[in-house]
């Protein structure tokens, strides 16, 4: 099994594309999330993807054109560091959607699993 991808924005084709498996998610979030990946994007360039594990964990993928010397990398690692600290209780509330209605654990299962 893949992982799921719950958002991403891409600078190269200036898009952003938003998985409506999660369209139960409030209004507010999902602006929050579609806010956050596209100035990733026109910040540091490339492609950025948030995307769930198998186990339920978000992660963030942030990939570059072989030959864009205009994407910043280091940048890049910085921003998604910002973002998780910054927007740490958002982005456990996030899994914690996922290992309960994607998953089907119950709540506690899935708090002891996001605190693991």
């Amino acid at each position: 099994m893949e992982n799921t991808v719950l958002c991403g924005a891409n600078s190269y084709v200036e898009k952003y594309y938003f998985n409506e498996s999660f369209a139960g998610l409030p209004e507010g979030i999902k602006e929050e999330l579609r806010i956050a990946c596209v100035l990733f994007t026109e910040d540091v360039g490339g492609a950025l993807v948030l995307e769930f594990t198998r186990e339920g964990q978000l992660l963030f993928r942030v990939e570059a054109e072989e030959n864009d010397y205009l994407f910043d990398e280091i940048g890049s690692a910085l921003k998604v560091k910002q973002y998780q600290a910054e927007k740490r209780e958002l982005l456990e509330s996030l899994e914690m959607y996922y290992k309960i209605f994607i998953l089907g654990m119950g709540k506690d299962e899935a708090s002891e699993a996001i605190r693991d």
